[in-house]
């Protein structure tokens, strides 16, 4: 399709991984977005969606965090992040407040306007008009809430398809658990370990230069993983290929310098 002719005004959900590990996806987000013809704002009053306050069984505190990030976001046509498990957060909120609390309503609605980033290019605006080339066989991991939560699979597909140079070889297991699991990989780490160990394999065996994802707590996770077995393929999230932002060094890497990106 064409671009937009009247501009979406589109509220950016950064994420805490993003900002504080690799601000560089948040900034591909951004030109993503505003290729497709969005105006992007980033609310400063944003903070953690509350994943790790809901997944400890802090319903208290996530209901605080809830209601700072239904503030912070009312008034945008639309709510994108490039994370599948944040904007599933985000989506929980609903479950927080009974059907009386005036609350209620307004997380029904910040679920309605909340999208993933692929999911939002794809499903409600129909872009595919992607501008990059990357001359590398990828595969792609396909993050646990991302796919099981907001059903996102063949969007990221999609848009790679739309990236000069690219073949993607499909990995064994792409849409099982990399082991990550937030607070699953501190409690259980044994088990969280042998799953990255089956996951960085399965890629491992495609050939592919690059392993790609949509969330980047798994692309932490994974990219660790494969620099301790002294494999040289690398991570990136998915929106700095399709953004052709592929200059900055991969997940992981010892020269990723954080400064420039802020």
């Amino acid at each position: 399709m064409s671009v937009n002719s009247s501009p979406i005004r589109v509220g950016l959900f950064v994420t805490c991984l993003v900002d504080m590990f690799r601000p560089s996806v948040g900034f591909a987000t951004v030109k993503l977005l505003e290729q497709a013809g969005c105006t992007v704002e980033v609310p400063e009053a944003q903070t953690c969606c509350g994943q790790p306050a809901f997944n400890s069984g802090d319903r208290d505190t996530t209901r605080d965090i809830a209601k700072q990030t239904i503030t912070a976001f009312d008034g945008y046509e639309y709510v994108v992040g490039p994370s599948g498990s944040c904007i599933g957060m985000l989506h929980y909120f609903t479950d927080l407040f009974d059907e009386a609390d005036p609350w209620k309503a307004r997380a029904e609605d910040l679920k309605k306007r909340s999208f993933e980033i692929t999911s939002f290019l794809v499903d409600v605006l129909d872009f595919d008009q992607i501008l990059a080339d990357f001359n590398q066989k990828v595969t792609y991991h396909d993050s646990c809430s991302g796919l099981r939560q907001l059903g996102v699979k063949s969007q990221p597909r999609k848009l790679l398809g739309k990236v000069e140079g690219t073949e993607l070889a499909e990995m064994s297991e792409a849409e099982t658990c990399c082991g990550f699991g937030g607070t699953f990989c501190v409690k259980y780490p044994d088990i969280s370990n042998r799953m990255v160990s089956n996951k960085t394999g399965f890629a491992d065996e495609t050939g592919a230069q690059t392993l790609l994802g949509g969330d980047l707590g798994c692309l932490l996770n994974m990219a660790g993983k494969l620099k301790r077995e002294g494999k040289t393929m690398e991570a990136r999230h998915v929106v700095e290929v399709l953004a052709g932002m592929t200059d900055t060094p991969a997940i992981g890497e010892a020269d990723y310098d954080l400064g420039k990106q802020l």
